[in-house]
């Protein structure tokens, strides 16, 4: 698939079916992660797949929205290895984030489907999930096949041009 197709095409799936994501193709998905550009090529960014019922039900502690995901990787970065901007800022967020979009892109390119998910409760991921203090969540990465009735949002399309963007 083209990148160009991929961008245009990719959704965020928030209705899965109940089976499980194959090893090769999650091997794929976090080598689109460890890859990812990081500054200073820090490699800051780090994941926990969670796929017991036992860590899926602490997911769904902490967010309501897996959305029956068979399968969520918690996004986090290194406090001890991530970098600061010259004013001072942490900017391992940002690497975390980038290594998620290339592990959503990735996904999508090998029939899997995600939904990058912020609402969640950072303090009660930090315990169910027994994050040392130099982790610091970021966010959850739900992935499953999309069930057949799956589709985007109704805001999905929903773009301002590219004027408005500019400034």
């Amino acid at each position: 698939m083209s990148f160009e197709k991929l961008i245009h095409e990719r959704y965020s799936v928030r209705k899965f079916k109940d089976v499980q994501v194959e090893k090769e193709k999650l091997d794929k998905i976090l080598q689109a992660g460890r890859i990812a550009p990081t500054a200073r090529n820090s490699q800051s960014q780090r994941f926990k797949v969670l796929t017991s019922a036992e860590d899926l039900a602490s997911v769904d502690v902490c967010s309501p929205c897996r959305f029956n995901a068979p399968l969520v990787i918690l996004i986090c970065y290194d406090l001890d290895k991530a970098p600061k901007d010259r004013a001072g800022n942490q900017i391992g967020e940002m690497d975390a984030t980038i290594a998620m979009t290339q592990m959503m892109y990735q996904a999508w390119d090998i029939g899997i489907g995600s939904c990058w998910v912020r609402h969640m409760d950072f303090d009660k991921t930090r315990e169910l999930f027994n994050l040392p203090e130099n982790l610091i969540p970021i966010s959850f990465l739900p992935l499953g096949y999309a069930t057949d009735e799956c589709t985007t949002s109704l805001n999905h399309g929903k773009r301002m041009s590219i004027e408005e963007f500019l400034f």
